[in-house]
């Protein structure tokens, strides 16, 4: 299972998104058959209260904050997953990052990931 490819989103603040991909795709992630650094990304909203213990890079302890950010998604080996972490958490602004991380099942015919 060493090319076991997993698929990775991360929400980042729109102002920082070049930033998070270029590590991402640098550290190994968007490895698609003849093409790397691929990546998918949708504008939105990100919305949260930071407690009092919080030091947030947007916002205030205590008060509502909205940001405008960028959904990241890419996919990448699940070995090389720690890497691509590591990597985001040098670029990222945010004291606690939003990742999700989903397994992938490919078709026995599709083997894009395996090259």
């Amino acid at each position: 299972m060493e090319y076991e490819t997993i698929k990775l989103v991360v929400y980042v603040p729109e102002t920082h998104a070049n930033q998070v991909r270029e590590a991402m795709g640098k550290a190994g992630a968007g490895l698609v058959g003849d093409y790397k650094h691929c990546t998918f990304s949708v504008k939105g909203v990100g919305r949260y209260i930071p407690l009092d213990t919080a030091n947030p890079y947007i916002g205030k302890p205590g008060q509502l904050e909205e940001v405008i950010e960028e959904r990241i998604e890419t996919v990448c080996y699940k070995k090389d997953l720690d890497n691509v972490i590591k990597a985001i958490k040098k670029v990222h602004p945010y004291e606690e990052i939003a990742l999700d991380i989903y397994p992938l099942v490919l078709n026995s015919h599709e083997t894009t990931y395996n090259k």
